[in-house]
């Protein structure tokens, strides 16, 4: 898909990567827009919003249901931070830092090669996490993966 109508991941909400991503993915559902091809993996706990959820310390559904009552980006960022982890600057980078190496030697390096192989682009040695698939898939340009954060 080109150009979804949401964010990608390395954009920041609250210094947090995928945040902002998370957080249109499930305006998008609650509102029947979103697209099709999302929904399998949308809320995974293996997955980026799921492990998200987990470094907050909050449930999806509950961040769902929070984001169906309305409300800006920040508004929910303060949500979770007021029901599980209020970050730090050092835990942010570590969430960032995990975030942007998902799926390069890890548990998720399984699912990138399958999400290569159904691209037919196994041959990318530049496409080594879930932000460079994600990234290629949407038609967004990205750093190197060894390119470090913010």
């Amino acid at each position: 898909m080109q150009n979804p109508p949401f964010r990608g991941p390395r954009e920041k909400v609250a210094g947090l990567f995928h945040l902002g991503r998370m957080l249109d993915k499930i305006r998008l559902h609650l509102a029947g827009q979103l697209p099709e091809e999302y929904h399998r993996n949308l809320g995974l706990s293996v997955g980026l919003d799921g492990h998200l959820c987990g470094f907050l310390g909050v449930e999806f559904e509950a961040l769902r249901k929070r984001i169906a009552q309305g409300g800006s980006d920040e508004e929910l960022a303060e949500w979770c931070f007021n029901e599980g982890l209020r970050p730090n600057r050092m835990q942010i980078r570590v969430w960032n830092e995990f975030a942007r190496k998902f799926g390069w030697n890890d548990r998720a390096a399984a699912f990138i090669s399958a999400i290569k192989a159904e691209d037919g682009v196994v041959d990318r040695s530049d496409l080594q996490t879930a932000f460079d698939s994600i990234d290629f898939r949407e038609g967004r340009a990205h750093p190197p993966s060894g390119s470090a954060a913010d």
